[in-house]
């Protein structure tokens, strides 16, 4: 039985599947985007939201440094712990959660698993450039309403006014 056991093994052993969210967060963390499996980028988007969350209200150098600590412990990766802690502790500091977003984009021509992008959501310029919407035509119904009916019975007294 598997009572309470929710996260996805990915088909590998602990030590692998560990080696292997490690190094996908780093590729995250330093390209900002990558390609996987949506099997994957939902089991890093688990791992890696929490480290990013360590980067957020350091108040001390103390806090600072042990943070640094705890996130380099699962990165083991010295670039990839200094650009999380520099530039992306500054884009997410005012966001209070859902640092990454996951694109889907189809099927794999091989095995047919079903593919997707993980970004890091304040990177992708696209997304942040896309036009807000501005004021959309007003739709109208069939019938009349009664402020139509009511301009249009103005409209004539107003011409005879006019003359």
């Amino acid at each position: 039985m598997r009572h309470n056991k929710k996260f996805n093994h990915l088909g590998r052993k602990s030590s692998h599947r560990k080696a292997m969210l490690s190094n996908m967060a780093c590729s995250l963390i330093l390209h900002k985007r990558i390609t996987t499996t949506v099997a994957k980028a939902k089991a890093l988007r688990v791992y890696v939201e929490p480290l990013i969350n360590k980067t957020k209200n350091l108040t001390t150098v103390d806090e600072k440094r042990n943070a640094q600590r705890l996130v380099f412990s699962h990165l083991q990766n010295n670039a990839a712990t200094k650009e999380l802690f520099t530039e992306v502790a500054e884009k997410v500091a005012n966001r209070p959660g859902g640092y990454t977003r996951i694109l889907k984009t189809g099927y794999r021509v091989g095995d047919a698993a079903e593919m997707c992008f993980i970004e890091l959501v304040d990177y992708n310029a696209n997304m942040l450039a896309a036009p807000k919407k501005t004021e959309e035509k007003k739709r109208t119904r069939r019938g009349r309403s009664k402020k139509a009916e009511n301009a249009e019975a103005a409209a004539p007294a107003a011409e005879a006014a006019a003359e």
